[in-house]
């Protein structure tokens, strides 16, 4: 349980002394109506902590057995009261007024003791990502999250829309089933932002609203999450080639958006990085902001640099259809060459990376019995195609079935990189963020060249 909640639990122990002392007067006076009041309200009181403990810390929490128990009590000596005033004078029961002042001092007593000893003060933190390929860049902060005791720590995946080429929201996607089995999953239905108010909300979509083909629910945009949150941290999902931060040509697409902008703390790849953004953001702010730039943005490194060293020394289970495509007939296994195609490349190209791509798989189709290729292309690059070059769906589609079909190399659609990235011996393909984490971990690139 968060600090908050249980500020707002151990508030509810002077309201309790408070009205049981109100109690005894009224009893002591045999003023009944004013304590039958006060009792129903201290059975509402208890109901209420009840009801949040459980939220924060499940059921079956000692300290809701003790507050049940005490509504019994109360519930028993609001009956008799009852009973009491229905009664004539010679006939009518009391109320031992001893007792009764001995068992509300018994169950305050108890009740702090309770709350001390069960309740321990923990930090809510929620993890927003949106597409499960790109997991890898929280999933090093999720497990040291994941493995601190006083965390409490919930995967919201959050749905995430196509656009069409006028910016209209089209089909919704939710791929909440699609992440590791070891994570334990929220749905966005169960989880109140609101009333729960997490301590630290981890977001890796930068864009809001401004993304021409995909859009994460307006509710998830990063200028509406931070008002749930005392820290809303923003970690790209990519990672760009190291530069000099006094240059920062071509990066600035990736500085001037909405989450570097709303979020509490942005993590980036490295020092370098960081005082790159700055730079950029002092720029567009005015060297007055540069204080806060510097407070907000750390360079703490990516996460997506963490999984890449896993996935490279970890056993991974190949799947049985891609062992027959990347062993040789007599057992021994092919040079492996991991093929990525990249949204900026092909909406720079168009036409020319279509046929650069096209090229490409019948220079390795040729070379299959040496060579294996896996083709994984970016997550949204036909999403990419179909909202702002749809001239070139169809051939792409094309491409694509036929690769396919042929079933000579492997098109790579499994959640994350790792299978690529443990098995390839080289890279090829276009500049992306998967170019610097090949770099880190020593897989050897070659960038393809359109014009060739």
């Amino acid at each position: 349980m968060r600090k908050r909640e249980k500020e707002q639990l151990d508030n509810f122990i002077p309201l309790f002394a408070e009205a049981h002392d109100a109690v005894l007067q009224g009893l002591k006076k045999g003023d009944i109506e004013p304590v039958l009041q006060l009792l129903s309200d201290c059975q509402s009181c208890a109901i209420s902590m009840g009801t949040m403990i459980e939220e924060f810390e499940g059921e079956g929490h000692p300290t809701v057995s003790l507050l049940e128990e005490y509504c019994e009590y109360v519930y028993g000596l609001y009956q008799k009261l009852i009973c009491m005033s229905e009664q004539t004078n010679d006939e009518k029961d009391s109320v031992d007024y001893n007792q009764c002042q001995k068992d509300f001092t018994d169950y305050i007593l108890r009740l702090k003791e309770s709350l001390a000893k069960y309740i321990k003060i923990k930090k809510e933190v929620v993890f927003c990502p949106y597409n499960s390929s790109m997991w890898d860049s929280l999933e090093s902060v999720y497990l040291a999250a994941k493995e601190d005791v006083n965390t409490d720590v919930y995967v919201v995946p959050i749905p995430y829309y196509d656009k069409d080429s006028e910016g209209n929201f089209k089909t919704m996607h939710y791929e909440g089933d699609k992440f590791p089995k070891d994570v334990t999953i929220t749905h966005y239905n169960d989880y109140n932002f609101e009333s729960r108010h997490p301590d630290v909300i981890f977001i890796h979509n930068p864009y809001d609203g401004s993304n021409y083909v995909t859009s994460v629910h307006p509710f998830f945009y990063s200028k509406n999450l931070k008002q749930y949150t005392d820290n809303l941290v923003y970690i790209p999902y990519f990672v760009l080639n190291e530069i000099n931060p006094d240059n920062v040509a071509g990066v600035e697409n990736f500085v001037t958006v909405p989450a570097v902008i709303h979020a509490h703390t942005v993590i980036v790849q490295s020092e370098a990085m960081r005082q790159a953004y700055i730079n950029v953001m002092v720029r567009e702010a005015g060297e007055k902001t540069r204080f806060y730039w510097e407070k907000k943005i750390l360079g703490l490194g990516s996460p997506k640099f963490d999984k890449a060293f896993i996935a490279r020394s970890k056993k991974v289970e190949v799947p049985e259809d891609w062992e027959s495509v990347i062993n040789k007939s007599d057992g021994t296994r092919k040079k492996i060459i991991f093929y990525n195609t990249s949204v900026v490349a092909l909406l720079t190209h168009r036409e020319k990376m279509v046929g650069k791509i096209k090229r490409t798989i019948e220079t390795f189709r040729e070379n299959k019995d040496e060579v294996a290729l896996i083709w994984r292309p970016h997550p949204l690059l036909r999403a990419t195609i179909e909202a702002m070059r749809k001239e070139l769906l169809e051939e792409f589609d094309r491409i694509v079935d036929a690769y396919i079909d042929e079933g000579w190399g492997i098109y790579d659609t499994t959640p994350n990189l790792d299978l690529a990235m443990h098995l390839a011996d080289a890279y090829y393909g276009d500049l992306s963020s998967v170019v610097q984490l090949c770099e880190e971990i020593g897989i050897p690139v070659m960038i393809q060249n359109p014009e060739v």
